[in-house]
């Protein structure tokens, strides 16, 4: 199954052109300057620095040039580089559980297992109560389905086989026929939901953020009563997922 690039993707990759090109210039390039030698039109240039800016990729110096930023630096240093990415994705994550007012989720698929690697919450913004091992029920949560999507089919029934699918709630999907069609169909580029799939009372909603082979999502959960907030909620955590994409990338 051919993945098809989502938007996060398509924006991690203009950020990444920026940042190539102002590393490449230490005495720091102007707007004009990096629209020149990165062929970005000058709405999708500004809008890009913009977010770059406001997560210390680059920084602005004298006559408005553009120069490499702490973050950037962080990054891309040899020392405690697992840290400093950590650190950089939980301040995201943070600022996007903020935006979205729902409690949001990073998760991977690593050696065949679900792994909610990092979250946000907090007293308004609930986290989902794992009630069942998340890497037992990836058939019931749409951090699950998500991630389920971008394996090829081999992959994905490999990964039923060993998974039993429980019926969880009377809304959870238990037949993996039905369950293989409805990922088979999955537009990549829209949210995958899970509507009382895995726990009564929570509504949740993903989107893929595929680096290279790695395999992952960004989600969000919200309390039922919030049900009618979850659309919104999944596009602006879609709008805004090229952030963390560019993290896990560099």
């Amino acid at each position: 199954m051919k993945i098809e690039p989502t938007a996060p993707y398509h924006s991690a990759q203009d950020a990444l052109r920026i940042l190539e090109t102002v590393a490449r210039h230490s005495a720091g390039l102007t707007d004009t300057e990096l629209a020149r030698r990165t062929g970005l039109g000058p709405e999708r240039l500004t809008a890009l620095l913009r977010m770059l800016r406001r997560e210390g990729y680059v920084e602005q110096i004298g006559e408005g040039a553009y120069v490499t930023g702490d973050t950037l630096r962080r990054l891309t240093s040899a020392h405690d580089h697992e840290r400093a990415l950590r650190d950089k994705l939980q301040r995201t994550l943070c600022r996007l559980r903020d935006q979205v007012g729902a409690a949001v989720y990073i998760s991977r698929y690593v050696d065949g297992e679900v792994r909610v690697t990092q979250y946000a919450d907090g007293p308004a913004t609930p986290a989902v109560n794992e009630w069942v091992d998340f890497r037992c029920s990836a058939h019931a949560t749409a951090v699950g389905k998500s991630l389920l999507t971008q394996l090829d089919h081999n992959a994905r029934r490999d990964h039923l086989a060993r998974h039993k699918m429980a019926r969880l709630t009377s809304r959870t999907i238990t037949s993996d026929k039905l369950l293989l069609s409805r990922l088979e169909s999955q537009p990549p580029t829209v949210p995958v939901l899970d509507l009382q799939e895995y726990a009564v009372g929570t509504v949740c909603a993903a989107v893929p953020i595929t680096a290279g082979s790695s395999v992952g999502c960004l989600a969000l959960s919200l309390p039922v009563k919030d049900a009618h907030r979850l659309k919104r909620a999944a596009q602006a955590l879609n709008r805004n997922a090229a952030p963390v994409l560019l993290s896990l990338t560099l």
